[in-house]
């Protein structure tokens, strides 16, 4: 039998309000506008552009990323991505906490960057945030999920669909639900 919170929750409780967003109501908002018409489109706007209004905005952008159409990414200032990285169509980034991603990683399509939850065990659901890693030359597959708090290791693949509740060595292939080592890498 699946565990069951021991409280049951009260929405009507959530508090957000210890939450730091990291930057102005009004930068923000700017952010917004800029990502629903520069991020979120399916127009092919220049990767370099895209690049620039990231660093505009307080990323940490390195040389020659690439950055697909529909990529939705929620707080640009708590993002570092490495050189040479590609990000694929429609990834979400949801940097809540700070996410780092480093230099020649693939992240493909619909992948799904997660440093925020909730503490089910809570009535009132509190937030729970953790930073997100993704070490050199790692390949984050198509639709997988990177769950809040995990470490990618250097040059590591995560298999289409995996769900990634905890971190991965270096070198490595995992897969499933939740994700498992299936095979050493060289």
């Amino acid at each position: 039998m699946p565990d069951r919170p021991t409280t049951s929750r009260d929405l009507s409780a959530y508090n957000s309000a210890g939450f730091d967003r990291g930057a102005s109501r009004a930068k923000e908002a700017l952010w917004l506008a800029v990502r629903w018409v520069f991020f979120e489109t399916s127009l092919p706007w220049p990767s370099g552009l895209r690049a620039a209004l990231l660093r505009l905005f307080g990323a940490h952008v390195g040389d020659g990323v690439v950055i697909r159409a529909k990529v939705n990414i929620t707080f640009p200032w708590r993002v570092r991505i490495g050189s040479n990285t590609w990000i694929g169509e429609e990834v979400l980034i949801l940097s809540l906490a700070m996410v780092e991603i480093a230099e020649s990683v693939c992240i493909s399509q619909r992948a799904f960057i997660c440093t925020g939850s909730h503490d089910y065990s809570k009535p009132a659901f509190d937030l729970v945030t953790k930073p997100v890693t993704i070490r050199r030359g790692a390949w984050i597959a198509a639709q997988a999920f990177i769950a809040p708090g995990v470490e990618v290791g250097e040059g590591s693949v995560v298999a289409a669909g995996s769900v990634v509740l905890e971190n991965v060595a270096p070198r490595v292939l995992v897969r499933g639900n939740p994700a498992a080592v299936v095979k050493q890498l060289a």
